[in-house]
């Protein structure tokens, strides 16, 4: 037995050897200093055909040179060691990038992600398909999140993830390709901001400003343009009569430029247009027949959604605020025009109009009620030389400023409705004695809770959200990882207001999503008159007690792996119902729509049990500054119709507010201030009844007297007082 065992063993280590030899002959790759794995080194070889060799990490920013029989090839680097942008998840996403010497980017691979959305939410899969679609693109591209030309299709869902990755990318790529000579830092737009030369004027005509090569801008697009670019889709159409007819056809310019704008405004409209800008700030004219690149969508929303101005990979968009009205245009030998506007690109852009950009319309074709097909066409620009100073420098945005300004107008309706919820809180005791009013401002704002802050903002906070501070106050504390989010950070910073001056309520009844949608539904099941039912008082403060067992047991997971808890934090259904919008695998979705039919029986059913997140909110919102719910002295002795009324069950029979539990509904301050309901004021009530009653029949009695004949006597009758 020992024989055998020794020769198995002999066996087995020669089979070793053999097989190290034939892996060693395959893959003749050098490993010295690579700092990658057997599986990375061959998909770095997968990025090169034929390639045999990789040298160390080397360089600043370091890259390895991969080498085919002997000579350079390209470059593969890490995106994390050159262009460490923070994700959602507040760590980089690590993409293995490879580069030929030409700059193309020909391989790119996800090796490390840590995103929550990916994790527990949309497939991974989708990350590695938004990331394969840079392969081929140069990295002096414009690449872009959106429907334009040179963009990439986003991942849908996971906005600011495929925001991050887009800028590591191209960002990283161009940074070797800078650091390795195959480009310079001035292809790259890593050039100073330019300034318009103001001292350059000279009359000119329009005919003569077209001859310029770079002051007047045109895109013409004709009707068989159109036809082409919808072939293939539900919005194709015939073919048109005349493909060369014009479709739209629309002109455009830099107005700061004294020579394009002072000839095209005449110089008092230019002066006025001048004084309207601030340090920064930039104005383009756009003059357009055809195809209305207005649209109406500023009618309605403050949005121009068709016409856009692109530079350096960003889209800028224009709203109501940005527009000016152009009436007319002094310059001579100018062509009539169906629309003239005037658009403004604010400083916060960081317009650069020394680079080029692009003019982009969007034509739309509509396909149903809800459904439209859109294609984007492109127009360059780029203003003379002549009119420019030498330029001064200029630093990058970083990326979270970026993703600020990308939601202007979301950010503004979010800040608006959270100053709107703080004036009812301010107003609460005159909103809550007018209850009809007040019903009727607490069901619009679930609304608009449910639908703009959850299924457009995708604003649903999480109990991960809580780990992930946590997380960073322990290791690495960076603001940007909590900035790349407007959204969520400007939720959270409301939140954490709200949790010092009034506790957990505020969140939990007003701003949180998946709490809006229960209590809709279980309003709608009140008024449908479906029966209620609430468990027994002891065993429903039993019931408390789990939401907070899952935290801990949450909070226990994250100390090990914040990665892990992330993924157990499925117990809540918000990424199901409200980020994603149920389109997940079958068993996520049965589990939320359960939940969220529990509610029409049980009043916020998850909210009061399960909620690892409501249970964090309610431990830290203990320490609470303010405590704005009246109560009286009645309350609870005898008093227990708030109690009763209360449909979370956070008043206890004694007469107290459970603020841990309480979602500040403030259905209790209703009946506080209604005499026909509030006991000790129906009582006090009914004596003011009462004793108006009593002082009014005095009054009457002492109104009546005996009316005697003209001329007749008073004379006391003895015995009865009467006269």
């Amino acid at each position: 037995m020992r024989c055998t065992t020794s020769r198995r063993r002999a066996w087995l280590q020669g089979l070793a050897v053999l097989v190290g030899l034939f892996v060693a002959g395959i893959l003749p790759l050098t490993a010295e200093g690579t700092g990658m794995t057997e599986q990375q080194q061959l998909t770095a070889l997968s990025f090169f055909p034929g390639a045999d060799r990789l040298s160390d990490f080397t360089g600043k920013p370091p890259a390895a040179t991969v080498y085919r029989q002997g000579k350079a090839v390209g470059y593969l680097f890490h995106s994390k060691d050159v262009a460490p942008f923070p994700a959602y998840s507040g760590k980089p996403v690590d993409v293995l990038i490879g580069i030929d010497l030409q700059g193309k980017i020909i391989g790119a691979k996800v090796l490390e992600q840590h995103e929550p959305i990916l994790l527990v939410g949309i497939p991974v899969q989708k990350l590695y398909d938004f990331v394969a679609q840079y392969v081929g693109k140069h990295v002096l591209d414009e690449v872009g999140i959106g429907s334009g030309k040179g963009d990439v299709d986003t991942i849908s869902g996971a906005t600011v993830t495929s925001a991050v990755v887009n800028r590591t990318i191209m960002h990283a790529a161009r940074r070797i390709a800078v650091a390795r000579g195959i480009i310079n830092a001035r292809q790259a737009h890593q050039v100073p901001m330019a300034r318009v030369r103001k001292d350059l004027f000279y009359p000119a005509t329009w005919p003569q400003l077209l001859k310029q090569k770079g002051a007047i801008g045109h895109l013409l697009i004709t009707t068989g343009d159109v036809h082409r670019a919808f072939l293939n889709t539900p919005a194709a159409t015939p073919q048109p009569d005349d493909p060369s007819a014009p479709f739209a056809d629309i002109d455009f310019a830099y107005l700061n430029a004294p020579v394009i704008g002072r000839n095209l405004l005449g110089d008092e409209q230019y002066r006025w247009l001048m004084s309207k800008l601030g340090p920064g700030d930039h104005a383009i004219a756009v003059l357009g027949n055809g195809y209305s690149f207005k649209g109406s969508g500023y009618v309605r929303g403050g949005i121009f959604d068709r016409i856009h101005v692109i530079q350096n990979g960003q889209q800028i968009l224009f709203h109501d605020f940005n527009y000016e009205r152009l009436a007319d245009l002094y310059i001579k030998g100018v062509p009539a025009f169906r629309e003239k506007a005037i658009f403004i690109i604010r400083k916060a852009s960081q317009f650069n109009p020394g680079l080029p950009w692009q003019l982009e319309l969007l034509v739309r074709r509509q396909t149903g009620p809800l459904k439209s097909v859109f294609r984007a066409f492109q127009a360059s620009y780029r203003l003379p030389a002549d009119y420019l100073e030498k330029p001064v420098a200029m630093k990058e945005a970083p990326l979270w400023v970026t993703l600020w300004q990308g939601q202007q107008v979301g950010i503004i309706v979010l800040t608006a409705g959270l100053a709107f919820l703080f004036v009812i809180l301010a107003f609460q005791d005159w909103l809550v004695r007018r209850p009809k009013l007040f019903n009727r401002i607490r069901v619009a704002y679930l609304i608009y809770t449910l639908v703009f802050i959850g299924w457009i903002a995708l604003g649903q906070l999480s109990v991960v959200n809580v780990f992930a501070f946590i997380h960073s106050i322990t290791h690495q504390f960076r603001w940007q990882t909590f900035l790349i989010d407007p959204m969520v950070f400007i939720i959270w910073s409301f939140v954490a207001v709200t949790l010092l001056l009034f506790g957990r309520g505020i969140y939990c009844g007003w701003l949180c999503p998946f709490g809006a949608f229960q209590e809709l539904i279980s309003k709608l099941a009140r008024r449908l008159h479906v029966p209620q039912f609430n468990f027994p008082l002891m065993v429903h403060e039993r019931l408390w007690a789990v939401k907070y067992i899952i935290l801990l047991a949450l909070f226990g997971i994250s100390l090990q792996s914040v990665n892990l808890a992330e993924r157990y934090a499925e117990v809540e259904p918000f990424k199901t119902a409200i980020s994603l919008h149920f389109q997940r695998q079958w068993p996520f979705v049965i589990y939320a729509v359960v939940l969220l039919i529990a509610s029409v029986f049980n009043t916020k059913f998850y909210c009061k049990y399960l909620c690892p997140l409501g249970a964090a909110l309610a431990v830290v919102g203990r320490n609470r500054i303010f405590e704005w719910l009246r109560r009286r002295k009645e309350c609870g002795h005898p008093c227990q119709v708030c109690a009763v009324e209360c449909e979370v069950q956070a008043i206890r029979e004694t007469g107290e507010i459970n603020y841990n539990e309480c979602h500040y509904c403030l259905d209790c301050q209703k009946t506080y201030w209604n005499e026909y309901k509030c006991p000790p004021l129906v009582m006090r009530r009914k004596r003011k009844e009462r004793h108006a009653k009593k002082i009014g029949r005095k009054e009457k009695d002492g109104e009546k007297r005996v009316e005697l004949p003209a001329g007749s006597i008073e004379v006391d009758v003895p015995g009865n007082g009467s006269r």
